[in-house]
């Protein structure tokens, strides 16, 4: 019954420690099948090079198990959350990446300065502030998601229009329409993270893009009038 969304999920995992986006088991990936109201996430600490379709597991929207033998991963009941709060979404990855975790640690939001951070964001990508430690000794993965909801309603954004996150002190969550693109988007906001480094290195002044360039960059991608790429 899950054989599809099982094998979705596997995929998206090993994709992971392809794209140098984790260390050792730092990280997880979720795929849900709207249809069923369910989704799949990488087993708890399982090494990727032994994992197994078999072993990925399946979750309601509440965080309880429907399908599978092994402990989900740790991080579970904040994808739930985002599932069962945002109905666009297909996929959820998070790691442990190092550039996106530094700007996370150092709580700030990452700017955007280039064309390359507008073609898939039109806004700084936000730092949801330390969770309080009424939260972190509550039920705190469910907190964690929560604290995403709030800084995208404290700092007026979509999260049909960006599709990536900071939490201070610990990493970054992405999402997409599929577990593929939540991959994607991890690899992306890695990126615009070393570029946003490396652009403050050599010129600790830069502005931030001009506008107009800015939701140029955006719109030929993602507006109604979009001409990138081939259409369908």
């Amino acid at each position: 019954m899950y054989e599809t969304l099982r094998d979705e999920c596997y995929e998206a995992n090993l994709q992971l420690p392809k794209l140098g986006l984790v260390l050792f088991t730092f990280g997880n990936v979720s795929a849900a099948d709207r249809d069923k109201a369910v989704f799949a996430i990488k087993p708890s600490g399982v090494p990727y090079d032994r994992l197994k379709p078999a072993d990925i597991v399946i979750m309601d929207y509440d965080a309880r198990v429907v399908d599978g033998s092994l402990r989900p991963s740790s991080d579970t009941k904040t994808h739930a959350l985002l599932y069962k709060t945002w109905s666009d979404i297909g996929g959820i990855t998070h790691t442990h990446s190092t550039y996106a975790v530094a700007w996370a640690q150092a709580g700030r939001d990452i700017p955007i300065f280039g064309t390359t951070h507008a073609d898939h964001t039109h806004q700084d990508i936000p730092c949801a502030p330390v969770l309080t430690d009424a939260m972190i000794e509550g039920d705190y993965e469910h907190e964690t998601g929560n604290q995403i909801f709030d800084v995208f309603r404290q700092k007026g954004l979509s999260y049909r229009e960006t599709e990536m996150v900071l939490l201070q002190n610990h990493g970054p969550f992405t999402w997409g329409k599929t577990a593929e693109k939540s991959v994607y988007n991890a690899a992306v906001l890695e990126e615009l993270a070393r570029m946003a480094y490396l652009t403050l290195q050599i010129n600790p002044e830069t502005p931030r893009i001009k506008d107009t360039l800015r939701m140029k960059h955006y719109e030929r991608k993602h507006g109604s009038n979009a001409y990138y790429g081939q259409g369908c």
